[in-house]
């Protein structure tokens, strides 16, 4: 028995190299049946311990064989293809020839390039766009109608605010913006051009005055009923405040029918029920427009309250005062057509003290006046005109001058102890 590393075949022979061929039979001792025991012994690597070994591998199939599946490595670096390199190199190639593009006209404009900020707006908005009932689209329509007035005086000037009523060139503005003026006025409009005005004709105790111009093209507001009123209701003030033209306030309705009693040193006492509006009023938008929310006029802007003392200038609190424009409608018709307005009385003079409970006392009553004539007497007690409480002989005053002369309003009163009403119809001051 042996492991096959020097083994001869019997007989002295040395065996072949190699054995034999896979499944021939090897021969035995002398010419026997092959042995089992060596019948491989030559293809055993192992027969030598001194042989070296080697792994081999099968060969490739030439032909009708598979392709073994490729195998890639997830975390190996990835070469770009290049499609992608092209892609990569025309974009870059792109912003650079843009920003390029943009340097060079920035340094041909003579500044250094400046980005835009946030995304531009789908259309540029335009007053034509606003809303009419919008606070620009009542600005817009207003705006064209009002004027700055300035008046030359022995003092210097004095600069007040008007508005358009017709298109012969009238314009409506205080009594006390022209007052005191030597006759020269200059109108300015709201497109910055001039006119030389003259003055038709003024009414001291409304604080109402009517200017002319020789200009075409004037475009006259549109009057709104300040009867209709209601507190709440919005409003915007427009006029020259401090000389800056073509200023837009907007505000409130803050009351209704406030009695005013105003006067200048040497000058007449006004009286009127005033709109009181929160509206910035200041010295220069004496004149100007009081509007509604659709653009109509509704007052003449006039006097401000102010918590400073006397010889001081004063400044808007919020609380402004404008003549109801019903009123200074009819004042305006006066003037322009005769040159002076009428004056609404009642026919009485009322004390100057109040009344205890409310009311104002009748000092006399003229035999052939309004009141006599509705069965009034001296020392009745006014309580209510046309359902306004009276408590100050102011009220009466200013409450009957409202209304035009031919009006009828209702008058509650107090005789003694007895409480009766009546119907007034006012008249015209004879003057």
């Amino acid at each position: 028995m042996t492991d096959g590393w020097d083994w001869r075949r019997p007989g002295g022979a040395p065996t072949p190299a190699e054995g034999p061929a896979s499944g021939s039979p090897s021969p035995g001792a002398g010419g026997d049946a092959p042995s089992p025991w060596w019948s491989d012994a030559l293809a055993d690597p192992w027969r030598d311990p001194y042989a070296p070994t080697a792994v081999v591998l099968p060969a490739a199939p030439i032909d009708g064989g598979s392709e073994p599946e490729p195998v890639s490595d997830p975390d190996a670096p990835v070469r770009p293809r290049l499609r992608q390199v092209v892609l990569v190199s025309l974009i870059t190639a792109l912003f650079a020839g843009s920003l390029g593009s943009a340097l060079t006209y920035a340094l041909l404009r003579g500044g250094p390039a400046v980005p835009s900020l946030g995304a531009p707006p789908a259309q540029a908005p335009a007053l034509a766009q606003r809303k009419p009932e919008s606070l620009a689209g009542v600005a817009e329509k207003a705006l064209p109608s009002v004027v700055t007035v300035r008046v030359a005086s022995l003092g210097g000037t004095s600069e007040g605010s008007g508005f358009v009523v017709s298109t012969e060139g009238h314009i409506v503005t205080n009594d006390h913006v022209v007052a005191g003026g030597s006759g020269k006025v200059t109108v300015i409009f709201n497109d910055g051009g001039s006119a030389s005005g003259t003055v038709v004709g003024q009414d001291p105790e409304s604080d109402l005055a009517v200017i002319k111009v020789a200009r075409s093209g004037l475009r006259p507001v549109e009057f709104g009923d300040s009867d209709a009123l209601a507190v709440g209701d919005p409003v915007l003030a427009i006029g020259s405040p401090l000389s800056l033209a073509n200023t837009v306030t907007a505000g409130i309705v803050s009351a209704l029918d406030r009695t005013m009693q105003a006067s200048e040193p040497g000058g007449p006492t006004r009286y009127y029920a005033a709109i009181q509006t929160d509206a910035a009023v200041n010295h220069g938008n004496s004149g100007g427009p009081l509007v509604d929310g659709a653009g109509r006029v509704i007052g003449v802007n006039s006097t401000i309250k102010s918590l400073v003392a006397d010889g001081q200038e004063a400044g808007n609190i919020g609380l402004a005062f404008a003549i109801p424009i019903n009123q200074a409608k009819r004042v305006t018709q006066d003037i322009i057509g005769t040159g002076k307005a009428r004056r609404t009385v009642i026919g009485v003079q009322v004390g100057g003290a109040g009344v205890t409970g409310g009311g104002v006392r009748l000092g006399a009553v003229e035999p052939s006046g309004p009141a006599a004539a509705a069965g009034l007497r001296s020392g009745d007690v006014v309580l209510r005109l046309n359902g306004h409480p009276m408590a100050d002989p102011t009220d009466l005053v200013a409450l009957v001058r409202k209304y035009a002369p031919g009006s009828v309003v209702a008058v509650e009163y107090r005789r003694g102890t007895t409480r009766q009403n009546t119907s007034v119809t006012l008249a015209a001051d004879a003057k």
